[in-house]
């Protein structure tokens, strides 16, 4: 099939679609997991573990996935993500003891790991360089979208249906996957394949690049400050008496201004250029993370604003890194997008458990605050060190 002006837009208009499906699969499971663990019996610290297992078995394998995806340009990988995460996540709340859980969490988050790099590499190989950057933040913004309908779909189902309820939801997945196979564009033998690379060469490369390391860093200061949010303040609102569609409410609101971030942050970058968006995503968190933690207690409604203003700026600056990295690489679009998006998260993941557990013996709070710190410090190490 040849790829001609109609065929590319319905490729990224599909890969969008399935983008969005699969995160809110992915965003599932972080505002139920207080339940899942008071079902199963299990604490903060061990879901907080649980958690991590499946980030760092899904996000340290997508470069991995993105290498073989630069070089074979097959649909293998969005297709069977698609049906894995649709499968596996949405069973994991019926899992009867921990063990089984983690199963269904690890094959679950893998089907995202299989998905993310090579559409994200698809995205780009399907737009043209006038209209790039514009389809990146539309994709990346309706993931996280996505991503924030997960936890109000799931604490909805959660509160109204009960648990078990949510296995049902594979059947949206399963479907949409079936449609992506119907008609997103095959490339066929005579469209251009990219340059074969060695694979402990590629991956070399992209490590030993300086600016790419430090690209990543960015990439690692976004996930530490939503992952965190997303997995510990769901116990804190839980001690606090919420319901679960309040707390699935809650993450909707932090990652759904996520993805208007990301929709807006090409057209921030244009205004004010790469790196002020990126050095502003950093270091406002902090002030803000303050604001949250004096009006939680005696002003919910404000400190869920303060909340979303959190992952707007957070998800700023995605596309932004994103895009440069991949254009400091062009060779490895999918790689590279594994890179940003998933290896980064595996990193911050190592780091959860013990998150997980500090926040249970210091307070969620004083750890969140903290941790809002280290942004701040890493810009400010980034314009020491590359004068930008």
């Amino acid at each position: 099939m040849n790829i001609n002006k109609y065929n590319a837009r319905n490729a990224i208009i599909w890969l969008c679609l399935g983008h969005f499906v699969c995160d809110i699969y992915t965003g599932f499971l972080n505002p139920i997991m207080p339940f899942i663990a008071s079902r199963l019996g299990f604490s903060m610290a061990i879901a907080a573990v649980l958690i991590s297992i499946t980030h760092i078995c899904s996000s340290m394998l997508q470069p991995v996935f993105g290498f073989f995806a630069d070089n074979i340009l097959k649909r293998f990988f969005v297709f069977w993500g698609l049906i894995l995460v649709s499968l596996f996540i949405p069973l994991a709340p019926n899992a009867p003891n921990v063990c089984i859980l983690l199963i269904f969490m690890i094959l679950g988050s893998l089907g995202g790991a299989f998905f993310h790099p090579q559409a994200m590499g698809f995205a780009n190989y399907f737009s043209k360089d006038t209209n790039r950057a514009s389809n990146m933040g539309t994709f990346i913004s309706l993931g996280s979208v996505g991503f924030a309908f997960g936890p109000l779909i799931a604490a909805l189902i959660t509160q109204v249906l009960g648990l078990k309820m949510i296995s049902w939801t594979s059947l949206m997945g399963l479907t949409i996957a079936g449609f992506m196979f119907a008609f997103l564009p095959k490339l066929s033998n005579t469209e251009k394949k990219p340059e074969h690379k060695e694979f402990f060469k590629s991956f070399r490369e992209i490590l030993l690049n300086k600016k790419m390391d430090f690209l990543m860093l960015i990439a690692m200061m976004k996930s530490l400050i939503t992952n965190s949010c997303s997995i510990l303040l769901p116990f804190l609102w839980k001690d606090m008496g919420y319901s679960p569609f309040y707390i699935g409410f809650g993450i909707f609101l932090f990652v759904f201004a996520g993805g208007i971030g990301s929709f807006v942050s090409p057209k921030a970058e244009k205004i004010f250029g790469s790196f002020p968006v990126i050095y502003f995503s950093m270091c406002a968190t902090f002030p803000m993370m303050i604001a949250f933690a004096l009006t939680y207690k005696f002003h919910p409604l404000i400190s869920l604003v303060i909340f979303s203003v959190i992952g707007f700026t957070t998800m700023l600056a995605q596309p932004v890194t994103l895009i440069m990295a991949q254009k400091l690489l062009p060779e490895y679009k999918s790689i590279v997008a594994g890179f940003i998006n998933g290896f980064c998260w595996g990193v911050i993941a190592l780091c959860m458990s013990f998150i997980g557990i500090t926040g249970e013996k210091f307070g969620i709070i004083n750890v969140l605050v903290i941790l809002s710190i280290i942004p701040v410090i890493s810009s400010v190490f980034i314009h020491k060190k590359y004068q930008i």
